[in-house]
């Protein structure tokens, strides 16, 4: 086996399946060309990109500040420590974009390297929940919740790629494809006043390890802080990366994190330009044509990814609907890899479903000083079994400050119906008449805006797309 074996090298490292990890063995092969070398190069940084970004989150969010107290926004916690945001953002937050004023979040990154990590989860009372666990990969191997596996009180467990073992009666495993992972937890919150019931739920919601399941003598896990660590927006920090670092990284996290069964094919092709499982890599020792690829393939590979950015999803009435492939991409590393720069986290369509008006449907741009209404007709409202609402961002892509601080409209508010049954929504920033003040989505005092329609556990109308938002139509 040849770690770092030069364009046109006769031997390289070819990928086997046994048991499904991976294992290689010598191969001859034709030179590559430097042209081959350099694509292959590019197709490394697409397929490593969303690992990349994982670790940095990772890093980032279990560097916990001391003065990190409970009522903070910020999903910040140690490794097998969850963390429950209390209260939705509001016009001050900007830790990150385009969030949310429908449910309240429950994150833990989890290690499973060691044993596995039981997790209890109260009955929610009927109440919409959802806890997806994401691989290092981004893959969403479970999602369970209200969709899946009902709101009963349940005990879970995560356990690693290569754990084996007994789990105590009633416990169901998901087993994690990589020993590290994210779960992101999502409840139902039906505005402030909702709060305290939320709360309580989320206070159930534990993690502790297998061995110290069930004899009430576990602490919950430490961190340590570093000041010293970047806490810059993650995806910020892989886009200035270079190669390497970048690629330094990606090796470093191929050793204990293994690709997914059908990334057999990809991992043939890294080994080409020297990228192996479980092997160091050091761009330095490569020869100079090799080295120049990989130094080129980050800012190469940024370009493809702004170009697959700006096609992805199909627009409709104005809304660009973006459906499958999303929480697991198989074979598909440029979906993977636009998913993970601007939307980490994301869970499958069948979860949620998050339509996206950045403009007029003419291409015109929202204008915070005119008015606009979205008009529902009675059999064209959102199907979706959990519920539905409209966010409001500004041109920072975040909540906007409003006399009546609403940032979200939707099914759970006390909305006014026309006698017909149709609904109309009314998007502007100064108050409508005041007996439609209940359908009003307050617009940012200025600038330009744009929205989010959200649709909890949407319906197969949605998902085959037979249904789609209608125009939000300019009314001056």
């Amino acid at each position: 086996m040849i770690l770092g074996a030069a364009a046109g090298s006769p031997v390289i490292c070819s990928l086997i399946e046994a048991g499904g990890r991976a294992m290689t063995k010598a191969a001859t092969i034709p030179p590559l060309s430097a042209e081959l070398t350099q694509e292959i190069a590019i197709d490394a940084y697409i397929f490593a990109f969303p690992i990349v970004v994982m670790e940095i989150t990772r890093r980032v969010l279990t560097n916990v500040p001391p003065a990190s107290g409970a009522n903070s926004l910020r999903i910040q916690a140690p490794m097998n420590r969850f963390t429950h945001m209390p209260r939705f953002p509001d016009d001050n937050f900007n830790a990150v974009v385009r969030p949310n004023a429908d449910t309240l979040y429950s994150a833990l990154w989890f290690d499973v390297s060691a044993e596995p990590l039981v997790i209890s989860v109260p009955d929610s009372g009927g109440r919409y929940y959802l806890l997806p666990m994401m691989d290092m990969w981004t893959h969403v191997f479970a999602a369970p919740g209200s969709r899946t596996t009902g709101t009963h009180a349940q005990t879970i467990a995560i356990t690693g790629p290569d754990w084996d073992g007994d789990l105590p009666e009633g416990v169901r495993a998901y087993r994690s494809p990589t020993p590290l992972g994210w779960m992101i937890g999502r409840t139902q919150t039906n505005g402030t006043d909702d709060y305290p019931a939320v709360r309580n739920f989320q206070a159930g919601i534990e993690a502790v390890p297998l061995s110290k399941w069930g004899d009430g003598s576990y602490q919950l896990a430490e961190g340590a802080f570093d000041p010293a660590l970047d806490m810059r927006a993650p995806s910020d920090q892989v886009m200035s990366m270079d190669a390497p670092q970048f690629f330094g990284i990606f090796a470093g996290l191929l050793r204990t994190n293994p690709p997914h069964a059908d990334d057999h094919a990809m991992i043939d092709r890294l080994a080409h330009i020297g990228l192996v499982p479980g092997e160091d890599f050091d761009l330095a020792s490569l020869d100079p044509e090799l080295r120049a690829a990989f130094e080129a393939a980050p800012a190469l590979a940024q370009r493809k990814l702004g170009i697959a950015i700006s096609r992805t999803g199909t627009l409709v009435n104005g809304w660009r609907m973006i459906g499958h492939p999303m929480g697991t991409y198989g074979i598909d590393y440029m979906r993977r890899a636009v998913i993970g720069y601007f939307g980490l986290g994301a869970v499958p369509v069948e979860d949620a479903i998050y339509p996206s008006a950045l403009a007029q449907a003419d291409g015109k741009l929202f204008d915070s000083a005119a008015k606009y209404v979205m008009h529902f007709e009675r059999d064209e409202l959102p199907p979706a079994r959990a519920f539905w609402s409209l966010t409001m961002y500004n041109e920072k892509q975040l909540f906007a400050a409003n006399p009546i601080d609403r940032f979200a409209i939707g099914d759970r508010d006390k909305l006014r119906f026309n006698e017909d049954g149709s609904l109309d929504l009314y998007i502007q920033r100064d108050m409508p008449d005041a007996e439609w003040k209940s359908n009003w989505l307050p617009a940012p005092a200025s600038g330009a805006f744009s929205m989010n329609l959200r649709l909890y556990w949407p319906t197969s109308a949605v998902l085959e797309g037979d249904w789609a938002p209608p125009t939000v139509k300019r009314l001056d």
